[in-house]
């Protein structure tokens, strides 16, 4: 094995997000670094296999959907077709703009070292990649995750895809199941159904979206279920047999026992960290199933030792990953005592109608003993909604003494509207701010202010607020 014989200030594994913005950053401020990717290119699975592919697929459905629906508008169209070979073609065009970005060689300007290849700790100081040793005085771990198939007997014995493999589909398939009603397996679950599909949505828990608010998850299943997919929860598959293009399902929901047939069967039901082939414990980092353990400063159980991203948890987001970079660089490089705040945390389904949320639910802040405030309003009461023709779905807002504790909405556009009431968590203002901003008409984004003076309509027309209007108009000239 050749070996260096100078210990570089910063090594960091894995080529996403996490990993390109710390060496970036490390890069441009003279720092010897390294970046160790071992796939073929820069940008990680949000590039690849996640995100940006996801989301112009989702683009793609959403134009086939709107041209089958266009009679509703008053328009007339021919019946729509759909190539899903260069639906595709699409994807990996928008994937190839992006991947620019990404460029090693604009690394390498930086003073990056970046190289390919597989690493793995030889000891806490250095690491082996494919019989290279490369030594370090910090390390940073952004390997990200991989999707994993729930143990269901005979799944592991058939040809499934999941969101590394589904990009690649030529053929779009007249049946379609998906495990999975997180996110990802409905945002390609709906996207599939627009583009032709007939999709059947299999969650073995109570709900879809495990981790929103129930009346949020209701909603947007109530929405899906009116666009054509059998969207079923509650379902345990106790065994998958078949092949392509004649899948059998044997699911139980409660008593009752069926049989669900597809021609194509997509597992989305769950992501691993990316542990495996580091050989983390002769470097003395610590990791279980749910990844690399990281204290507030992102360091791990080896101080010099830092992870980011999805190998870390504790939220499998891009924008996550990117957050806790900026943690690292702050540690690591500037040597700046910075720790991760999870607080004020925003994350999007990309369904339609999306799904957005921010801080606690409902439940959550009463379990954790506040005294709550629920203000509702529904899109079907916004009137750009209404022009629109989305206005299915409403607004969510937990307050806590006048401050929102958090914030889940489900409706068009709901990943943009978020942010406003993301800035107001942040900046801890109170939410009559939010009602006294003027907010242009028509906007959908009058739903936020809109659901704060929910709150105080009641109190604005009580039977005492009116009595004391009358006698001002009685005493005053």
């Amino acid at each position: 094995m050749a070996a260096t014989s100078r210990r570089h200030d910063l090594v960091i594994i894995g080529g996403g997000v996490g990993g390109l913005v710390t060496a970036s950053v490390a890069g441009q401020l003279g720092l010897d670094v390294v970046l160790i990717e071992r796939e073929p290119n820069l940008g990680g699975d949000c590039l690849h296999y996640g995100c940006i592919p996801s989301k112009t697929l989702i683009r793609c459905a959403e134009i086939a959907h709107l041209a089958r629906d266009a009679e509703r508008f008053g328009i007339r169209t021919d019946a729509v077709s759909v190539d899903l070979e260069k639906v595709m073609d699409r994807v990996r065009e928008v994937i190839a703009r992006i991947q620019p970005h990404d460029d090693p060689e604009r690394f390498r300007g930086y003073g990056v070292d970046v190289r390919f290849g597989t690493a793995r700790f030889l000891d806490s100081h250095t690491v082996d990649v494919d019989g290279q040793a490369i030594a370090g005085r910090r390390f940073v771990i952004a390997t990200g995750s991989r999707p994993v198939a729930p143990p269901v007997p005979g799944l592991d014995a058939v040809d499934y895809l999941t969101n590394e493999t589904v990009f690649a589909e030529k053929r779009l398939p007249e049946r379609l199941a998906v495990l999975g009603g997180g996110p990802i397996g409905l945002e390609l679950a709906q996207a599939f159904q627009r583009l032709g599909s007939q999709v059947t949505v299999l969650e073995m828990a109570p709900q879809v979206l495990p981790k929103e608010d129930p009346e949020i998850a209701a909603s947007l299943h109530d929405a899906l279920t009116a666009e054509g997919l059998d969207v079923r929860t509650g379902v345990t598959v106790g065994q998958v047999d078949g092949e392509v293009g004649q899948y059998r399902l044997h699911c139980q929901t409660g008593d009752q026992t069926d049989v669900v047939e597809a021609d194509r069967l997509l597992v989305a039901a769950g992501r691993s960290p990316n542990v495996e082939a580091l050989d983390l414990d002769r470097a003395g980092v610590i990791s279980d199933r749910a990844g690399i353990r990281v204290d507030a400063r992102m360091r791990t159980s080896a101080r010099h030792i830092f992870a980011c991203g999805d190998v870390c948890g504790p939220y499998p987001f891009t924008h996550m990953a990117e957050y806790q970079a900026g943690v690292i660089i702050a540690n690591a490089i500037f040597r700046f005592p910075k720790k991760a705040d999870y607080r004020v945390v925003p994350w999007v389904t990309y369904t339609a109608p999306e799904v957005a949320h921010v801080g606690l639910t409902e439940q959550q802040a009463r379990d954790q003993g506040l005294t709550v405030q629920i203000a509702r309003f529904p899109f079907g009461d916004v009137d750009r909604a209404l022009a629109e023709g989305s206005e299915r779905g409403l607004a969510k807002l937990v307050v806590h003494k006048g401050r929102l504790a958090g914030a889940s909405l489900v409706g068009p556009h709901a990943g943009e509207l978020i942010h406003e009431l993301v800035l107001a968590m942040q900046a801890r203002v109170k939410i009559g701010q939010i009602a006294a901003a003027i907010h242009a008409y028509p906007t959908l984004a009058q739903i936020n202010r809109r659901a704060v003076n929910s709150l105080y309509s009641p109190k604005l027309f009580a039977p005492r607020t009116r009595r004391v209007v009358h006698w001002i108009n009685r005493l005053l000239p």
